[in-house]
């Protein structure tokens, strides 16, 4: 599987007195669309961290296009391009339910093992999942 898309209507305190959704809240909705693209794969984000491996954000853009509004039903698509090593980069977009891009995006984190404090491969599990 390489993509994953999730739905969900813009709350009102994600936006501004205008009704549009403040910049800062698309690195949540980001967020969001990488751990429904794990979970999918029967990933837990929360096991990663209890088996002492997290996933550190080291790199975020994103070119808005049209602005998301109060109430609008959007769908961020996550979809991996790669197989994984140190790092991995996930591509977005971000739809309205006319499907008109709001925003495209990319993140690239990389897998840290908490112990060592230290960059580490791709764990095998993952890798066997994303085939």
């Amino acid at each position: 599987m390489n993509f994953n898309e999730i739905s969900f209507l813009v709350r009102y305190a994600e936006t501004d007195q205008m009704g549009v959704v403040y910049h800062g809240n698309y690195a949540q909705y980001l967020e969001m669309g990488r751990v429904a693209w794990l979970k999918a794969l029967g990933i837990s984000y929360k096991e990663m961290e209890e088996n002492d491996i997290m996933l550190p954000v080291i790199s975020l853009k994103v070119n808005f296009k049209k602005p998301a509004r109060y109430d609008d039903l959007i769908t961020v698509r996550t979809l991996l391009k790669k197989r994984p090593e140190v790092k991995i980069q996930f591509d977005f977009v971000i739809l309205n339910e006319a499907k008109e891009i709001l925003a495209e995006a990319t993140t690239v984190l990389v897998f840290m093992d908490m112990k060592r404090k230290r960059p580490m491969k791709c764990p095998d599990y993952i890798l066997e999942k994303i085939k």
